[in-house]
């Protein structure tokens, strides 16, 4: 049966952060668009991402507080408990919460949203249902999915969750592997072990993925080894008993309940039939991808958000979406400045990165660092571990960029983002103001550090020259 014909001047694959933004942009412009998504809709942040994880982290961290009330004077916390359905059902309340949001502003599309799946015909055509898109240009945003490596899937539905699954648990059980170290694994596998669960974290990697300088690793790794089980270097097997999932890397061997796996997310490009564009597609099945403009090669055709699997992280996708609605609905794409790159890592300390971090000490630059555990308001605060290293250019000071697990990192990055996208140096800095007792006063130990070792020097009456007294209490 032929298919029905629908003609637009946009059609947007994908109804999540990238794509909805790019809806905005075109019909901001007076473009006819047509958003395609099967569901379910909500976007990933707000429905299996970053929102829901953050509700369990601070569950998780509430529960783990108690543990150092004894050094505040406050007795009897160790005594606490926690009920995990309550912790479960109030992620599940609160996510709904968020995702009921998304999919009212998805929902008010109205009958532009089309809620089947598309695969492309070509780089003006899309199969979608029992209609033919015909469109001038094609936006193409339709998100990743969890990574199952193939020889656990079928164990999917009986032992592993990923983050797909975990929030819609009513309950946990009291010992769990986490399979993967990366950014997601570390997060949850953290929160996990806060609640009370016993937790084993497996990673064929000998040290942390999520981390680029290998001294902020040695210091997370040394934070996370006091609460979990973190078994490194080895590729993690699999084995279904009667009664648990027995995880084994050649040297530890745990049985568990459930597993959690958190080895990444790939490009929900299944289907989307990419190869019909004519160009050259890479060992991921990508085709090349303009980074300033997101434009597919030289076609009318642009690929945004986790898709593209290059900057997968919430902001760089509604940036992407942006990027994408603004070139799809104008004549010729327009290149766009990008953000200055920026990850976070939630667990505690946080793991922060932002800008360029050196993976050795010899690629010409100037290292300033601090080691919070003597940092005055950390120490106050129960909160007292981790490091923060900023990366500067020898001559000038300016800074290149920072890499730290320390408590509050999440808002010094922060800091440090705004800086050196200003393109701001370590005397910069260094002459703004620093209030007493902060946690920023450990960033500005790290500048002095670095300041230190430049080849430049201010003028004496520069405040960027005011000295460290090196007594806790003061700095």
């Amino acid at each position: 049966m032929a298919r029905r014909r629908l003609t637009t001047d946009v059609a947007i694959v994908g109804a999540g952060t990238a794509g909805l933004a790019a809806w905005r942009e075109v019909r901001k412009r007076g473009r006819e668009a047509l958003l395609i998504d099967p569901g379910p809709l909500g976007t990933t942040c707000a429905r299996v991402g970053c929102m829901p994880s953050k509700l369990l982290i601070e569950a998780a961290n509430a529960f783990h507080r108690r543990l150092v009330l004894d050094e505040f004077g406050i007795q009897g916390g160790t005594s606490l408990n926690i009920d995990l359905p309550t912790a479960l059902a109030r992620v599940r309340r609160l996510r709904d919460g968020f995702v009921a949001g998304t999919r009212r502003s998805t929902e008010a599309v109205g009958a532009a949203l089309l809620r089947e799946r598309a695969s492309l015909l070509g780089p003006d055509r899309l199969a979608v249902g029992d209609c033919e898109v015909h469109a001038r240009r094609i936006v193409l945003a339709p998100g990743s999915r969890p990574i199952i490596p193939g020889p656990w899937r079928a164990l999917a539905a009986s032992r592993l969750l990923t983050t797909d699954t975990l929030f819609e648990q009513r309950d946990l059980p009291e010992r769990m592997a986490v399979l993967g170290a990366g950014a997601i694994g570390l997060e949850l596998a953290q929160a996990l072990a806060r609640l009370g669960i016993e937790i084993h974290v497996f990673d064929l990697a000998p040290a942390l993925p999520a981390v680029v300088d290998p001294v902020i690793g040695e210091s997370l790794l040394a934070c996370l080894g006091q609460e979990l089980r973190l078994h490194l270097g080895a590729e993690a097997e699999l084995t279904p008993t009667a009664d648990a999932l027995r995880v084994t890397n050649g040297t530890v061997d745990v049985a568990v309940e459930r597993a959690l796996v958190a080895v990444g997310r790939r490009p929900a490009i299944d289907g989307l039939g990419l190869e019909t564009l004519g160009v050259p597609l890479d060992e991921h099945g990508l085709p090349p991808v303009h980074p300033e403009t997101l434009q597919v090669a030289n076609l009318p055709v642009f690929l945004a958000g986790d898709a593209n699997a290059a900057r997968a992280i919430l902001h760089e996708a509604a940036d992407e979406g942006h990027i994408a609605g603004i070139n799809a609905a104008s004549d010729s794409p327009e290149a766009f400045c990008r953000r200055t790159p920026m990850s976070i890592v939630f667990t505690d300390p946080n793991l922060a990165r932002v800008g360029e971090v050196p993976q050795d000490a010899d690629q010409g630059v100037v290292i300033g660092e601090v080691d919070f555990s003597r940092q005055g308001r950390a120490r106050a605060a129960q909160h007292a571990y981790g490091r923060l290293r900023v990366y500067a250019e020898p001559k000038t000071g300016r800074l290149h960029g920072a890499e730290m697990c320390v408590p509050a990192g999440e808002h010094l990055v922060h800091l440090l983002g705004l800086a050196i996208h200003r393109q701001l140096s370590v005397h910069d800095l260094l002459g703004m103001p620093f209030y007493h007792p902060v946690l920023e006063e450990g960033l500005r130990s790290a500048l002095r550090d670095a300041a230190g070792k430049l080849d430049s020097r201010r003028p004496a009456s520069d405040l960027a020259n005011c000295p460290s007294f090196d007594i806790e209490a003061l700095d």
